[in-house]
């Protein structure tokens, strides 16, 4: 494990550009920032989300799809001791009313696009006091709440971070996650839960500044999220797209960019078999990584042809503790149904109905503990108590019980059986 000397989450970005201020750290479309550039912008949403009021512990919503001003926002929101709180853009007015009333939003971050779904919901948002629109050329107020120009009330604040209070124990984010039925839940999560996952993932990854991610899932979904969070973690670039729907395009820019890290979920595995099977390869690709739903054989074998030079980690995880488990890439040829071992710094058992550990290759309930775990969903104390229990051997610490259905083999390497909820997930979203 390797020590990084960090406890709160924004310190990966002030690290960052205090040693390398002019390396390259975020490229969207036309737009390429380095780290000074990204640090200076975050210092200046921080401090006009202060000059508005926000104080230590307010939630900051971010409702946009992947852009600079959502990636930079994030860190903007912790540098002004804010929490934040990214919503999909696709999200419809009454999911996001729901979620600004959930959380009792102070300040929300949005586009001039989603103004037919942001002013909707502003009818019925109760705590909200500021909204900061992407590319509003007429500052308006809207069902009684202050609509402002991002552009213009940013730029003229001061670039410096201002001080900040947080302790590794405060809360960084909330990402809203919804099961098959009912509201959407805030699983909370502190800057050391999310520390700790960037550190081990990384860790587990071999990930170094020189690395080049490709980032083309909503940082609304966790394993978008982390991407960013990672490359401001070990220092590398993050490449921003909005979506995968034009393959031609961003394989062009995976050679165009050399990049080395390629996040994958088995939707975008079927549509690079296509190009696969043309004879594309992506020599670069240093690692390749899944997550939401395990890899077919058949979508191993196409990214193994594909990247030929890539390790390839199938990996389990969930947002209540962001990742789970992986399995080595040695291991793939052998192994390849396991989503393997888990992480750095995290300890998972199978029970039975009973809580107690099972042997191998029987069926049960995967549970988990390490500093990953989140520490609750947001005002829902009873779900929390269907999730968060305490251990049987441990007094005094609570485990994570997942629901989702589990078994270890002979070696200990776990798989996966069945989902919790039978449902599917679309650009991060659950339905």
């Amino acid at each position: 494990m390797r020590v990084s000397h960090v406890t709160l989450l924004h310190e990966y970005m002030e690290r960052s550009a205090s040693a390398h201020p002019d390396k390259e750290a975020l490229i969207f479309k036309k737009q390429r920032f380095t780290w000074k550039q990204v640090h200076e912008q975050a210092g200046r949403i921080a401090n006009s989300l202060k000059e508005l009021g926000l104080e230590r512990g307010d939630r900051v919503v971010l409702y946009l799809d992947n852009c600079p001003e959502l990636a930079i926002g994030i860190y903007g929101a912790l540098a002004a001791d804010g929490i934040f709180v990214v919503v999909n853009a696709q999200t419809k007015a009454d999911k996001l009313a729901y979620v600004l009333n959930d959380c009792r939003a102070r300040i929300m971050i949005t586009d001039k696009v989603l103004e037919p779904q942001y002013t909707a919901a502003l009818e019925s948002a109760k705590h909200l006091k500021h909204t900061l629109v992407i590319d509003l050329k007429d500052p308006a107020t809207v069902h009684g709440i202050p609509c402002l120009d991002f552009a213009s009330t940013v730029g003229k604040a001061s670039p410096e971070w201002p001080q900040v209070k947080r302790i590794p124990t405060d809360l960084s984010a909330i990402i809203y996650t919804s099961g098959s039925t009912g509201d959407p839940k805030g699983v909370m999560l502190t800057h050391h839960n999310m520390v700790s996952a960037a550190e081990s993932i990384t860790t587990y990854l071999q990930n170094v500044k020189e690395d080049v991610v490709l980032g083309v899932l909503p940082l609304s979904f966790d394993y978008g999220l982390y991407q960013w969070l990672m490359v401001n973690q070990f220092g590398g670039t993050l490449i921003l797209e909005q979506s995968f729907n034009y393959p031609a395009a961003i394989l062009k820019l995976i050679e165009q960019e050399k990049v080395t890290g390629l996040p994958v979920v088995p939707t975008i595995a079927s549509i690079l078999r296509q190009w696969e099977e043309k004879g594309t390869r992506l020599t670069n690709i240093r690692y390749v990584t899944n997550t939401a739903a395990a890899l077919s054989l058949t979508h191993i074998e196409t990214l193994k042809r594909l990247a030929p030079n890539a390790r390839l980690y199938s990996m389990y995880g969930l947002t209540e503790c962001k990742r789970v488990c992986y399995l080595p890439p040695e291991l793939l040829d052998t192994k390849p149904l396991s989503v393997g071992v888990p992480m750095p710094n995290m300890e998972v058992f199978v029970v039975g109905p009973d809580g107690k550990e099972l042997p191998p290759d029987e069926v049960g309930e995967l549970v988990v503990r390490g500093p990953h775990v989140m520490k609750g969903y947001w005002e829902k104390p009873e779900i929390t108590a269907e999730w968060l229990k305490p251990s049987p051997h441990i007094p005094h610490e609570m485990w994570l019980w997942t629901g989702d259905q589990f078994k270890r083999d002979a070696d200990g390497h776990l798989y996966f059986v069945g989902r919790k909820d039978d449902i599917i997930k679309t650009r991060g979203e659950k339905v």
